[in-house]
């Protein structure tokens, strides 16, 4: 399964058994349909995301990104401490694809030291 949304806090690395790691982040989906009256509503679902392969992605999973992530989702449900039933999503990803969007997205620079007035002017439109 693909799913393609934005980082919602910056991703963090957690140690788990026999010295492995896990990144952990958080993605946010949003839809928006109209209903029988025509009005425009918008829906946000949220994905609890596991990524086992390499912690090196965390550094690049900032709040405000935009990735692609194909994967396996599943469902957990629980009783949290105050008596009250939770759900939520969990997205196992076994591959993450950048969009760009966050803070450290990159920049395209121009070079220093060039002067390309004459061939800016020399452009036929």
């Amino acid at each position: 399964m693909n799913i393609i949304g934005r980082v919602t806090a910056d991703a963090q690395v957690r140690n788990v058994s026999n010295s492995k790691q896990v990144v952990n982040f958080s993605v946010a989906i949003n839809d928006s349909y109209r209903n029988k009256s025509g009005e425009r509503v918008e829906q946000t679902t949220y994905f609890d995301c596991a990524y086992w392969l390499s912690p090196n992605v965390a550094k690049i999973l900032t709040k405000g990104t935009v990735v692609e992530l194909t994967g396996r989702v599943s469902a957990r449900a629980w009783t949290g401490s105050d008596g009250e039933a939770h759900a939520g999503l969990n997205f196992n990803t076994s591959q993450i694809k950048l969009h760009g969007g966050g803070k450290k997205s990159e920049t395209v620079q121009t070079p220093t030291g060039t002067n390309n007035s004459k061939e800016k002017d020399d452009l036929p439109f």
